[in-house]
């Protein structure tokens, strides 16, 4: 395990499309963007520069509990990247995860791979585990990780296979689907690609979605920074969805190693009974295709496939376009630190309550304002 020093954008970029399936958020662009939440970001790379065995952006953040206390985390957002089938690599691997952790005195270190541990709807007759992610699985609870209690990312997602043609995309929809997609076509809605200069304006929509939907985000430096570094590294786009020469819904689709990932989507109550965000989404998988990606990922499912959970709505709608449920190994910790870790543990879920109610409110705040 070597740390690399004063690596930049498109270094990074090329040891990572040499291992397999690279995630996004292990780029040198999303490290630098942590920077505005107070995570330091390093990379860690096994072997060498041009022949890399495995790779790793490692986030860091001190995390200031009284005065003169601090405590570390460390976070590995779906990474470590490496060919996750070698079992002997894969123990390397989290062995020196575990140590840097004990060096670094890290109450955890968490990582939350990208493997698939099992496709297509899980308690049915058509859910298939991976041999590669229930061994992964094993590996971690033998060496002493643990299922993380607070999952940073999405568990659970839909992908769409953009091998197929246009037309049997179109035909592979359920049928309501493809119907509100030539609904919004029929009555007049428009689907563009926007500009830099048009990001603020898909802030304050996203914002009001946010208030709408009752969900929690960031301060609009931090969208407006990351949307415009992963645009101007060639890994975003924008769509509009327009009515009547307005804006009624947006998109941002970033893009990596084949992969295009549907991350924010905010919509207005204006014209939603024409399904703008039905043709928005469609005209997001046809340009993943046209830059040559081969996955569509709707990025994001709900934990449990019930409707009690908040994504059900949600998933219903990446459902109608026929992608494959898809169930990864989740986020795992290993605790260097196992009475400070458990302790840490029982207060994090009263101080992300906390943390979410403020940021409810500072959402209304923002909205009012605007």
């Amino acid at each position: 395990m070597r740390r690399l020093e004063q690596i930049n954008s498109q270094t990074w970029q090329e040891i990572l499309l040499r291992l397999p399936q690279p995630h996004i958020l292990q780029t040198w662009e999303w490290g630098q963007i942590k920077r505005q939440n107070a995570w330091t970001p390093q990379f860690y790379i096994w072997g060498d520069q041009a022949s890399p065995r495995a790779a790793a952006l490692l986030l860091t953040r001190q995390m200031r509990v009284l005065p003169g206390l601090s405590l570390k985390v460390i976070y590995c957002p779906k990474g470590p990247t490496l060919n996750w089938a070698d079992q002997a690599l894969a123990e390397s691997v989290l062995a020196d995860l575990e140590a840097h952790a004990r060096r670094e005195k890290a109450i955890f270190i968490k990582i939350d791979p990208d493997i698939v541990l099992s496709t297509g709807q899980p308690g049915t007759d058509v859910e298939a585990r991976t041999e590669t992610g229930t061994a992964a699985q094993g590996t971690l609870g033998r060496r002493g990780w643990q299922y993380s209690t607070d999952q940073i990312q999405f568990r659970n997602t839909v992908v769409l296979d953009l091998s197929a043609s246009e037309d049997e995309l179109l035909a592979a929809m359920k049928q309501k689907t493809r119907y509100n997609i030539r609904l919004a076509q029929r009555r007049g809605v428009t689907v563009r690609e926007a500009g830099l200069e048009e990001l603020p304006q898909i802030y304050t929509m996203y914002a009001a979605t946010a208030v709408r939907d009752d969900f929690v985000i960031r301060h609009e430096a931090y969208y407006l920074e990351l949307w415009q570094r992963f645009y101007t590294a060639g890994m975003a786009r924008f769509l509009i969805a327009e009515f009547e020469g307005e804006p009624v819904a947006a998109l941002v689709m970033l893009h990596f190693a084949g992969i295009a990932r549907y991350f924010y989507g905010m919509s207005t109550e204006k014209a939603r009974s024409h399904m703008p965000t039905y043709l928005l989404q469609w005209e997001a998988i046809r340009l993943a295709k046209n830059l040559g990606c081969q996955t569509y990922d709707f990025w994001g499912a709900p934990e449990v496939l019930d409707e009690s959970d908040s994504l059900w709505g949600v998933y219903r709608f990446k459902e109608g376009y026929s992608g494959l449920f898809m169930r990864t190994l989740g986020a795992w910790d290993y605790a260097s630190r196992p009475r400070v870790y458990r302790l840490y543990t029982s207060l994090l879920p009263r101080l992300l309550d906390l943390m979410r109610k403020r940021g409810k409110d500072a959402n209304r705040q923002r909205s009012i304002e605007e």
